[in-house]
């Protein structure tokens, strides 16, 4: 499994400090003496904001004082290929941390249904059997992740970017996870995994002939399998998926943590939760050494 390495850079004004190249980390309890041409500022870290403003007084020096804001809540992007399993770590990973989760698929539905401006020109373009740019659904992501539920309770995002291109325009728009959790899977067992799935057309259930079985011979008489989950057609997909994430991991090779997929599913969500235990840990240390 790969590794995430996290280190704070703080950027300090000139006009801080006239006579000096260097000054004390910030910490809350750290007054700075003022200056003819101090102006507020903001120094900042992976995770946290210090706001320097000066102390009213009429009878003392002006002083400057930091105050440390709460660290941001996690921000989170898996992918996997299909049937590697990424729809149960979802679930886990939002129960556990309470992240909003968002599909792209399904926030384009709902914004079609919706019918919201974005969710207007979507449409257009998929009455007419064509791809939605990248650029509305971008746009779409973009406005959701900036929602107060994904901003103060952080965002779990599913299966998306999926090009470079995504991955590049969500960056413009100042939107970068603080891990990128990779799936990885063995292409046999993925396989197997889509071969063998089923549905149940009347509860809508998925079923799988070795792993899920239908519970009684009913429900297997009336199992369907999805025209695209053969051997051949499976492949293609696979092969269209690693292409796409190759893309995308150029972007936030320095953030990616790759978990075995080909475990069961509650090792998996081990592997994903040591992951983001860290990068909770690596955010308390660095707030810590930037306030000391």
């Amino acid at each position: 499994m790969g590794s995430t390495s996290f280190s704070p850079s703080i950027s300090l004004s000139p006009s801080l400090s006239p006579h000096s190249s260097k000054f004390p980390n910030p910490s809350p309890d750290l007054f700075l003496r003022s200056h003819s041409s101090f102006t507020p500022l903001t120094l900042r870290s992976n995770q946290t904001r210090y706001r320097f403003k000066k102390l009213p007084s009429s009878n003392a020096p002006n002083f400057l004082v930091a105050a440390s804001a709460k660290a941001e809540p996690l921000k989170v992007i898996i992918s996997g290929a299909p049937a590697s399993g990424k729809g149960t770590q979802c679930e886990l990973i939002t129960q556990k941390y309470g992240l909003v989760h968002i599909a792209a698929g399904d926030l384009l539905r709902a914004e079609v249904a919706a019918a919201s401006e974005n969710g207007k020109l979507a449409k257009e373009y998929m009455e007419k059997g064509e791809l939605v740019p990248d650029e509305i659904v971008v746009m779409m992501v973009k406005e959701r992740l900036l929602q107060p539920d994904s901003q103060q309770r952080g965002w779990l995002l599913d299966g998306y970017p999926r090009s470079s291109s995504q991955a590049a325009a969500l960056e413009d728009y100042g939107i970068r996870p603080d891990v990128f959790i990779l799936l990885d899977v063995s292409e046999d067992i993925l396989v197997e995994r889509v071969v063998g799935r089923r549905l149940d057309p009347l509860t809508g259930k998925i079923y799988h002939l070795k792993y899920s079985p239908p519970e009684n011979n009913e429900i297997a008489s009336r199992l369907t399998q999805r025209f695209d989950d053969t051997e051949e057609k499976v492949k293609l997909r696979l092969r269209t998926h690693h292409q796409n994430v190759d893309a995308v991991l150029s972007v936030y090779k320095d953030i990616t943590v790759k978990v075995n997929g080909n475990e069961a599913k509650e090792r998996v969500f081990a592997q994903i939760d040591a992951a983001l235990t860290h990068v909770g840990e690596q955010r308390k240390v660095n707030s810590g050494s930037v306030a000391a």
